[in-house]
């Protein structure tokens, strides 16, 4: 399943590229807003693609640009706008977008471009995973809190990892000491896997309801909250 999320204040237009795009493999988050797109991209959402305008009521869509290449350098994002200037398209690549589309435009073509821009993606891509200030590249080994890089043993990650690519589904306790146990886990005790989930909770200081949730009587789950 592929996420767009369509950052574009005509409601017409923006209603009308879901209707037209929609298909069993793309879901899509629309907003009109800079800020509403923000508020989007830090929710944990992680994101195939971004359409993106440029003139938004509360700002530039190039400052939006700016700051998803900054922070969120993997995300494609294409250019949707009325300004044809040459300068104008320039200054979206420049920047980083993948591609530039002025309006009027054919919905065929768009549809092309996505395709075109999310094959690319896909080439030599890492899979990331955000959950409000978390961020985790499980690839990589990387666990963060915001820009602060969270050290986890090698049987804490590869719990982590279990329950994140798992989420929303729970995870009995058995498997779970099968799968990061993998040799010898017939004599692990049980409270192993009780230690490393509250150290894991503390090191990811989840607390309360966090994503990291008890199953009484089940096991574990990581519960997206969108």
């Amino acid at each position: 399943m592929k996420n767009i999320l369509v950052v574009e204040d005509d409601r017409g237009l923006r209603e009308g590229i879901e209707l037209a795009l929609r298909r069993d493999e793309f879901t899509f988050t629309l907003c009109e807003t800079m800020k509403k797109a923000r508020e989007a991209i830090q929710g944990g959402t992680v994101f195939d693609l971004v359409l993106l305008d440029i003139n938004l009521p509360d700002g530039s869509g190039y400052d939006l640009l700016k700051e998803i290449k900054e922070n969120h350098g993997e995300i494609p994002v294409i250019i949707l706008t009325a300004n044809d200037f040459e300068m104008d398209e320039v200054r979206g690549l420049e920047l980083g977008a993948e591609d530039y589309i002025t309006k009027p435009f054919s919905l065929m073509v768009l549809r092309a471009r996505i395709d075109k821009a999310l094959k690319n993606a896909g080439k030599g891509r890492k899979e990331v995973y955000r959950f409000g200030e978390l961020f985790f590249c499980f690839e990589d080994m990387l666990v963060k809190r915001g820009e602060e890089e969270i050290v986890l043993s090698k049987t804490e990650l590869k719990l982590l990892q279990l329950l994140v690519e798992n989420r929303n589904i729970v995870l009995g306790r058995e498997r779970l000491i099968d799968k990061i146990w993998t040799d010898g886990a017939e004599y692990v005790d049980e409270n192993a896997l009780s230690v490393t989930v509250n150290r894991l909770r503390a090191k990811l200081k989840e607390s309360g309801e966090g994503y990291l949730q008890t199953v009484y009587g089940k096991g574990y789950i990581w519960k997206d909250k969108k």
